[in-house]
Formats: C-alpha cells, structure tokens, sequence
C-alpha cells in the first residue's frame, strides 16, 4: 500500500481499534496485523497524536512488574471516526473516477 494514503489511515485503524476495548501498544500492534501493518515506531507517534487531541485517554497500571500504558478512545476519538466515515463518500467517488468512472456521478 502507498505509504501516504497507509499514513492517513492509520490514526482512524488505532481509534477503531481501541472502540472495541481498552488496549496497550503491543497488542495494538498485534491485533491490526490482519488489517494494516504498523511498527512501534510508528505506532507511538499515532498515539502522542491522538492524546494530545484528546482522542484517546491513557492509564498506567502493574502488568508483571512493569508499567504498561493503556488506552481507551474518548468522545472525541469516537466522532473523529464518525468524520472519517461521512467523508468515505467522498474517498469512494474519487475512486470511482480513478477507476474511469463520469467525475459528474
């Protein structure tokens, strides 16, 4: 997949993720594997992004002697997929016009 259109989907996969259940980064990791390919490196970036626009919270608790970081998407988080979802629309038209279809559908 084009690296640039990965990376706008990216934030939206970690939200959808974390509407599901509370997690932390390895099994976030883990669990969009089948979906969509990320990396540490790449995944903790999404992360501070999301925090910082309140998409997500974050709790530290004790996992086997370590702190682990758990998040859980707010509100916020909630309506930035909804967002995404009313402009898939327009992603699909586009699309359709890449594919040879009348830009005037």
């Amino acid at each position: 997949m084009n690296s640039q259109l990965k990376k706008g989907l990216l934030d939206v996969c970690v939200l959808a993720e974390l509407r599901n259940s509370e997690s932390y980064g390895y099994a976030i990791i883990r669990d969009l594997e089948p979906m969509i390919e990320i990396s540490e490196s790449t995944l903790y970036p999404i992360l501070k992004r999301l925090l910082a626009k309140k998409a997500i919270t974050v709790t530290k608790r004790i996992h086997n002697n370590r702190i682990r970081k758990y998040y859980k998407i707010t509100d916020i988080g909630e309506n930035e997929i909804t967002e995404f979802l009313n402009d898939w629309h327009h992603v699909e038209k586009i699309v359709d016009y890449v594919r040879g279809g009348d830009i005037n559908e």
